[in-house]
């Protein structure tokens, strides 16, 4: 099987064009390459390596840009949103795709499973309470996604409730494109045989132990159910404004510097500008020349 996304070439100037999934199509995620590197710079691991360095910079650019404009009023933000299954490298996304900006200017949120607090009101309250305001780049590791997801596989919600999450999730996307979020949906798509080799390497290292759980194990017995949620919720949950990417996730380089290159693309077509000074610079200057 080749896979889609498999043909190398020259990088795509696009790359949300290689790996942006159709609307409103099924999904079949057994026709994906986990191994796929579409679009990637030639040269393969050093070179994308040093073109993420070349990205990082461009995007703390940006980023300050944007948050800049969100000081003077304009009500533009960015949110990452990272979906995968466990080891697929959600957080080592974040760590080496957002190391580079400047902290006071993200906001990163992990979610885990819900409180019992949160349990007791809509799936999308705590969701909300999350989001980047004006200026700011989110970023979610795992999401709203997780209630049709982990909770459909383990039927934590009736299967009716479940269903209309799926609408909810929409005309909440809907609201935050509507709102000023250029929402970026990232599914880190990683195969059966290397998420066993990721889960023996953490069993091999003491210092990783920590991110080892023995129910990891009984999780791989229901990866058929867990692909399947994810092709529902690939396909139900997708539209022009809030597009879901597929990014091959079984080469940690790839999937680095393609999150980067996805943020980076959105990030310039918001083209974000320093706001203009509201006060007199020449004025200033001389007031600053002048003092003894």
């Amino acid at each position: 099987m080749t896979g889609k996304g498999t043909k190398k070439g020259a990088p795509d100037p696009h790359l949300r064009t290689a790996l942006r999934l159709p609307a409103g199509e099924p999904v079949d995620l057994a026709a994906y390459d986990a191994r796929a590197t579409p679009s990637a710079p030639p040269g393969g691991k050093r070179a994308a390596r040093a073109a993420a360095a070349h990205t990082g910079e461009r995007l703390a650019e940006l980023q300050e840009r944007l948050w800049a404009a969100g000081t003077a009023g304009d009500r533009r933000r960015v949110l990452l949103v990272l979906q995968g299954m466990d080891t697929s490298g959600k957080g080592g996304t974040v760590k080496h795709v957002i190391g580079r900006l400047n902290p006071s200017g993200c906001r990163i949120k992990a979610f885990t499973a819900p409180t019992e607090e949160e349990r007791r009101h809509d799936f999308l309250r705590r969701v909300r309470r999350a989001l980047p305001q004006a200026g700011e780049i989110g970023i979610f590791d795992r999401s709203h996604y997780e209630d049709v997801l982990i909770a459909r596989v383990r039927a934590l919600a009736p299967p009716a409730e479940i269903e209309s999450r799926y609408g909810r999730i929409d005309d909440f996307e809907r609201s935050l494109a509507e709102d000023g979020v250029t929402l970026v949906k990232c599914f880190l798509h990683l195969s059966y045989e290397e998420q066993r080799r990721r889960l023996l390497r953490r069993l091999d290292r003491p210092d990783k132990h920590w991110k080892f759980s023995a129910g990891d194990i009984d999780d791989r017995a229901l990866w058929p159910a867990y692909q399947q949620a994810y092709e529902t919720a690939l396909e139900r949950c997708a539209a022009p404004h809030a597009p879901w990417y597929l990014v091959p996730a079984d080469r940690k380089w790839y999937r680095n510097w393609a999150v980067g290159r996805l943020l980076l693309e959105h990030l310039e077509d918001l083209d974000p500008r320093y706001p203009k000074a509201y006060f007199d610079v020449a004025a200033c200057r001389e007031r600053l020349l002048a003092e003894d």
